[in-house]
């Protein structure tokens, strides 16, 4: 391996190796603060390994080094579009490439601490951000002395002599351009500006109501009988949050994920169980200025004009043009696939739930399934079929336990080591720093983890990075990644004890920091997790596939008292058990998938009102009364606040190639083979997007993925 940048001084800011010319950050060029203001980001980070200095960024720090970031990006943009030498590979693709290592760096920590650590002060610095962010990425994107110059290049790309890498950096390089307007006339480029810009903010509102409806939800329980068959630690948990809410002697129940879902699958209470379900459905849907219904209709219309604008008939034929799946056709094609077996599943399903209905209650006092009552018939079943249920296997899920079983995990796939680093400022008191080693001790990366709910937080949880791995004058620059969820919390007398869900869940985002970590690539703008929308989540639900294999679960699953492994009758229960629900899980995911697409294939421009176009979707597609989408549109936060807007079916396209993978490992007899451990290394997690992901998978496996392991594994076969 290449030597290892810890601290690099060749860059004029450390942290980055420049935004590629077209990232997300941008605005009109502003005046660079005066130097007599201290300002971390305009300083170089002399810390362990260039590690963000969190104990010296301030709030007050972001916007001005957001706005010297993009006056010093338009500067060096304007300096390679107006060059005097003959545009070529080197000093425009390459020096677009290079530019912008301060807007990236504030950019990075500003994105990530906003989604982590947000407070109305800096929503306040986001709002006024976004707009101008927008204006410096279209300033780059429609600036004809540049793309002149990156097309000049493009059209000799026969001629030249290049790499892969350098090759598909170029291609993407051109693509940016063209896709991003650049050969729109003057007019139409002014109505592009316009609407990237209302994009832009409006995306970001839509995101913080659902932040703030989220947090405000809350049922306050007063007396003890309505806790009946919550779990001890559900309890203790939310009389927790009734204190930290000023409810002395009560107990609250949120929406957070951790508090949500024990209840909807523990208490008995049907009207609260429909209280606290309805609560979480109907987040940005209750007519007040939390409402996000006008957000996403006009956001849709905007999508459309913006995609007729470049020459697409819909939004979704835009941003699929750019995937694996190319055309709306084939995503539909693949959800259609699916939709028939799980849609069957989930009615014998419901079927089953009814029959326990039908024999616990008296026929005056039966009642049919309701969206409510799945979870709770869900757990009351599977503990009838399988004598199993969720508080069964929640203590040997240890918080801290399945992190080191995640890191044997990846220990014994691809050599790294993880050394804790107290030493390396974090931002909140539950956060985490690794060094990331390889066999041999050099390091390969610095990873973060952020794992409990609160306030200041999105729900949800996600990968992402403080630094993207690069070369600098030949020299590996080391990514700093970072992890984040919304697991149980410990409380004053329990650790987090995590369900199985949360343990799927974590694995699967240790994947995508493992896309980040181990990434090898020469261009910031290739390297990582800079992949297909619908080609990214194949190493993050890959490592799902080895949570709960016998041999694994026997490194972390150890009971929180005692020490004792799981027990093998429970794991054998477990295995048995893998099928069950799978009709419900598929089912509302497949139903948020279509929805999504529905939303972005529209071709018309009129604003939709947003309940009648839900319910034809969701009609259309036949979804039972019983189940509600995973996602509705006003709380949809992954397409109109975050990046998968016409790509939520990226996860199960993702599936397929994640079950095929899983199954080169089990056909050489262990789960573990080095030799497929490090072609699915050399091929998949260090090439970025250096290659077409078709090619780079075809190169790991010998051949076409096959969507047979999935059925297997969904019991569809």
């Amino acid at each position: 391996m290449r030597k290892v940048i810890l601290i690099m001084a060749m860059m004029s800011i450390l942290g980055g190796c420049g935004d590629g010319g077209t990232g997300d950050e941008s605005a009109d060029t502003a005046d660079a603060p005066a130097d007599s203001v201290y300002n971390p980001f305009f300083v170089e980070w002399d810390g362990v390994f260039g590690t963000p200095p969190f104990d010296k960024i301030e709030i007050a720090h972001y916007e001005p080094a957001m706005m010297r970031g993009m006056a010093e990006h338009q500067a060096e943009i304007t300096e390679i579009a107006r060059g005097s030498e003959y545009p070529n590979f080197a000093n425009t693709i390459e020096a677009m490439d290079a530019a912008g290592t301060l807007l990236t760096r504030v950019g990075d920590v500003f994105g990530a601490m906003n989604g982590t650590m947000t407070n109305d002060e800096m929503q306040a610095i986001a709002k006024r951000l976004a707009p101008l962010r927008s204006k410096h990425r279209d300033a780059i994107l429609l600036n004809p002395e540049l793309f002149s110059r990156v097309d000049a290049v493009y059209q000799q790309r026969e001629k030249l002599d290049l790499e892969p890498e350098q090759r598909m950096l170029l291609k993407e390089t051109w693509k940016r351009f063209v896709r991003g307007g650049a050969n729109l006339s003057e007019a139409k480029k002014e109505e592009l500006k316009a609407l990237n810009e209302e994009l832009s903010v409006l995306s970001l509102q839509f995101g913080e109501n659902v932040l703030k409806e989220t947090n405000r939800f809350e049922m306050v329980i007063d007396n003890k009988d309505d806790l009946v068959g919550l779990p001890d630690a559900v309890i203790e948990a939310a009389a927790e949050a009734a204190v930290k809410r000023g409810h002395e002697d009560k107990w609250v129940f949120t929406l957070h994920k951790p508090s949500l879902i024990p209840f909807l699958q523990y208490s008995p209470k049907r009207e609260l169980r429909e209280k606290m379900f309805t609560g979480y459905t109907k987040v940005g849907d209750n007519g007040d200025d939390l409402d996000n219904n006008a957000i996403l209709a006009r956001m849709a219309s905007l999508r459309t004009q913006r995609a007729n604008l470049l020459g697409f008939p819909s939004h979704a034929h835009y941003v699929l043009d750019d995937n694996m799946a190319k055309t709306p056709d084939k995503v539909y094609e693949l959800l259609n696939k699916l939709w028939t077996p799980a849609l069957a599943q989930a009615k014998s399903e419901t079927t089953e739930f009814q029959k326990m209905i039908d024999k616990e209650n008296t026929k005056k006092n039966r009642f049919k399934v309701e969206p409510w009552d799945w979870w709770y018939y869900a757990e009351k079943v599977k503990k009838a079929k399988y004598d199993l249920d969720e508080e069964m296997v929640r203590p040997y899920f240890e918080l801290e336990n399945v992190r080191l079983g995640l890191f044997d995990t990846v220990n014994k796939l691809y050599g790294i080591t993880f050394d804790g680093r107290p030493d390396i400022p974090v931002y909140h008191e539950h956060v985490k720093a690794y060094e990331v080693k390889e066999a041999d001790g050099t390091t390969v990366a610095i990873w973060f983890s952020d794992y409990f709910p609160r306030e200041s937080k999105r729900g949800g949880a996600w990968m992402s990075s403080f630094r993207k791995q690069c070369y600098v004058d030949g020299e590996r620059v080391i990514p700093v990644i970072y992890n984040v969820g919304n697991f149980t919390k410990p409380t004053a007398e329990m650790p987090a004890l995590l369900s199985a869900d949360e343990v799927g869940t974590m694995f699967h985002e240790f994947g995508h920091a493992l896309h980040g970590m181990l990434s090898d690539c020469r261009y910031q703008s290739l390297s990582g997790t800079s992949v297909a929308r619908d080609f990214v989540e194949l190493p993050s639900q890959v490592m799902e596939n080895w949570a709960f294999e016998p041999e694994v679960l026997a490194t972390y699953a150890k009971h929180y008292k005692t020490g004792e492994p799981i027990p093998a009758e429970l794991v054998e229960k477990l295995e048995k058990s893998k099928h069950f629900n799978q009709g419900f899980a598929t089912t509302e995911y497949l139903a948020a998938s279509f929805l999504d697409m529905d939303w972005h294939t529209i071709e018309t421009t009129e604003e939709k009102d947003v309940a009648v176009f839900e319910t034809e979707s969701m009609d259309r597609i036949g979804l039972i009364k019983e189940i509600v989408s995973r996602y509705r549109s006003p709380y949809f936060r992954h397409i109109f606040s975050g990046s998968y807007s016409s790509g939520y079916y990226s996860y199960v396209w993702a599936e397929v190639l994640d079950a095929d993978a899983f199954e080169a490992f089990k056909e050489t007899g262990n789960i573990f083979d080095p030799a497929t451990a490090k072609s699915f290394r050399d091929n998949i997690l260090s090439r970025g997007g250096t290659e077409e992901p078709m090619t780079l998978y075809k190169q790991f496996r010998g051949k076409d993925p096959e969507i047979g392991p999935l059925l297997v594994r969904k019991g569809m076969e």
